[in-house]
């Protein structure tokens, strides 16, 4: 074929394709012309398969290199500009903004994908609705992923199990290899069940399976769990999701596509992906084994029960996990406690840019609450680092409507950040959130103050600790299951370099940033050097021993607080460290004079105060922790300059330690 742009008719449609003879696969020498010739081909099967459907992109511009050398590709959801005005599409909001998704419903379409590298083609399992919105899935799909030392045959031996329950409900499914490592399994749905629900049923149908099949199938992601099982993985039924649409070509060294088979294929204990010219000539001689799913339609088959134990066998048991339930379909009332276990807070150590360089990455520090998050029966339930419920004190984070995990179970760690005007995080405003108890006082704060809940690590997922994984594994699983979350719900980004890292928080006048070496498990309750905080304001959490009256505009109110730090050597385990009069809200001097008023005591629970510190103090019980900003210490250990920051609720006067 000649290298020079050609034109060539299909049907109404005059496309130009150019460098034909440019090689694709260069372990084959397949080349794009062929690439191009296959999926005008295949066209009378995969077109059914994705009609309907907004069609994702996978671009490989120079190729897909070889398996010692592969080269860079990249997803495209938007349709390329310059894309021909006769391609139909149709629009899906995003958070960033509305995207135009093409579909594919004519040969010219895929002539134009391959034309412009798009090699693969992922699709999900819904079908646009006739005014252009997303319908409910027509088909339920199992994505079969060998784990390290898995065959393909092994993965046909799960299959084979999950078609003998699928069939026993009433389903008929096709297996299709996958192209790249596995086997997805098809079976159509008749569209009267939601994303949600249908992602629920495939979650409960991979827990039957694995808990028949301990040693075969794992319903886990996690990678270090998969070694000799294959992960059944049932999330690609999540509407936000896609799948590699069977009879797409892969962007692996050789090119295999995504092959429907015949279930008497999978019983060979030899079967193996196949490339496109095997595919091509399975056409010419054979029925399309896809036809079903792609055909079926409302009606074709029997959804499958809320309950799949209704129709099936008693080990499978109803999904509990999940997103939310539909209106009208509250979840099964339980006790979250009486199955996930209560974790703390792993900490941090102190420490310097020098010694942080060394870990491997960094996090911003985000200058907000620490909560520790329990995904179960569909909602979250939050804990302070003492170990306080304050799941009602945030509803925007935990009741329904609120995002939510496509899983049953997971424990996570984070921080709950307030933000200000500018949107930079703001622990003066955090305070008018963190101590409200009244349904109504909460509901308006809600609206003045909004909150995120940035998360930084996984410490269970779907009944497995996760703990003593690397924080590297554990940070992948947290990505994975949090990619399709809406904020206020998100994983923040990671930096490579500490210096980087701390020059972001420096401009952005921010609080510091966290090390961590990626390597470290993850330590409930406990501090490791492996996890360092780095502080560019210095910050002091101090204990309140007394109040100094106010003057003036501030008659009857608190003038200022007087401060402690606990040290074990002193008859009183206190340490003076100073007073603070600056930086308090009317609201928090409110909040304060009603947390203190009952805590008066008779006597100072503190030594060494100076006489003109002590002179009119009311004196009382050393139980609340706050936090101030401050200048330096003095020779004499005291703050100097100290400024108000707000009460850590969430500490324990025996937590406070001498930041450096």
């Amino acid at each position: 074929m000649a290298d020079g742009p050609q034109f060539v008719r299909i049907g109404e449609r005059r496309l130009r394709v150019t460098n034909l003879d440019k090689v694709v696969y260069p372990e084959t020498g397949t080349t794009k012309g062929e690439v191009i010739d296959y999926y005008a081909r295949i066209a009378p099967m995969l077109l059914p398969v994705v009609a309907g459907r907004p069609v994702t992109r996978k671009r490989w511009v120079e190729g897909v290199g070889t398996g010692a050398d592969p080269q860079g590709s990249f997803f495209a959801k938007q349709l390329e500009p310059g894309a021909p005005g006769w391609i139909r599409r149709l629009e899906i909001p995003h958070s960033g903004g509305a995207k135009d998704y093409p579909l594919v419903d004519e040969v010219a379409t895929l002539v134009w994908m391959a034309q412009v590298a798009a090699i693969e083609l992922h699709i999900p399992q819904w079908r646009f609705t006739p005014d252009g919105g997303r319908g409910n899935p027509d088909r339920l799909v199992l994505d079969l992923d060998p784990g390290p030392g898995v065959s393909l045959s092994q993965c046909a031996e799960v299959a084979l199990i999950a078609r003998g329950i699928l069939t026993g409900m009433g389903m008929d499914p096709v297996p299709v290899t996958s192209g790249s490592k596995g086997i997805h399994l098809y079976a159509p749905l008749p569209g009267d069940r939601t994303s949600d629900e249908i992602s629920a049923f495939a979650h409960a149908l991979a827990r039957a399976i694995e808990a028949d099949h301990p040693a075969l199938v794992t319903s886990v992601m996690t990678k270090t769990l998969r070694a000799g099982k294959v992960f059944l993985d049932w999330s690609q039924n999540n509407g936000k999701k896609t799948t590699i649409a069977p009879y797409s070509l892969r962007g692996r060294p050789e090119p295999w596509v995504a092959a429907p088979r015949t279930w008497a294929e999978l019983e060979d204990p030899g079967i193996r992906q196949l490339r496109f010219d095997e595919v091509l000539a399975r056409a010419e001689r054979d029925p399309d084994p896809f036809a079903a799913i792609s055909q079926a339609g409302a009606g074709a088959a029997a959804a499958p029960a809320a309950d799949p134990a209704e129709r099936s066998r008693p080990r499978i048991v109803a999904p509990s996990g999940g997103r939310r339930a539909s209106a009208g379909r509250a979840p099964a009332a339980q006790d979250h406690d009486a199955t996930v276990p209560v974790y703390s807070p792993m900490l941090a150590e102190h420490g310097t840019a020098g010694t942080a360089r060394a870990l491997g990455w960094a996090e911003i520090k985000w200058d907000g609450i620490r909560a520790i998050g329990t995904w179960s029966e569909g909602r979250f339930r939050l804990r302070a680092r003492s170990g306080t419920d304050i799941t009602d004190r945030y509803p925007e984070l935990t009741a329904d409507g609120a995002p939510g995990f496509d899983v049953g179970e997971a424990v996570v760690d984070g921080e709950i950040v307030a933000f200000d005007a500018l949107g930079r995080p703001s622990f003066h405003r955090l305070q008018d959130r963190m101590h409200l108890t009244r349904a109504r006082e909460i509901e308006r704060e809600v609206v003045r103050t909004p909150v995120r809940y940035h998360l930084f690590d996984l410490l269970r997922l779907e009944g497995h600790d996760l703990t003593a994984l690397p924080l590297r594994d554990r940070r992948e699983l947290l990505e994975r299951i949090a990619a399709d979350l809406d904020a206020p719900v998100l994983v923040p980004p990671v930096f490579d370099d500490v210096d980087a890292a701390l020059a972001t928080s420096s401009a952005l006048d921010l609080e510091g940033v966290v090390a961590k070496d990626p390597a470290s498990p993850y330590v409930p309750g406990g501090r490791s050097p492996r996890w360092l905080k780095l502080k560019l304001t210095r910050a002091q959490e101090v204990v309140i021993v007394g109040v100094r009256p106010g003057k003036g505009d501030r008659t009857g109110r608190i003038g200022s607080l007087l401060l402690a730090i606990p040290e074990a050597a002193l008859p009183s385990g206190l340490r003076y460290v100073g007073r603070v009069g600056t930086g308090f809200t009317d609201r928090a001097l409110q909040d304060l004079g009603a947390r203190l008023d009952p805590l008066r005591v008779g006597a100072p629970a503190v030594d060494g105060v100076p006489v003109a510190d002590a002179s009119d103090a009311l004196w009382v019980r050393p139980e609340l922790v706050g936090e101030v900003e401050f200048a330096n210490w003095t020779d004499d250990g005291v703050l100097r300059h100290a400024r108000w920051r707000g009460l850590r609720p969430d500490k324990s006067p025996s937590e406070v330690v001498v930041e450096s």
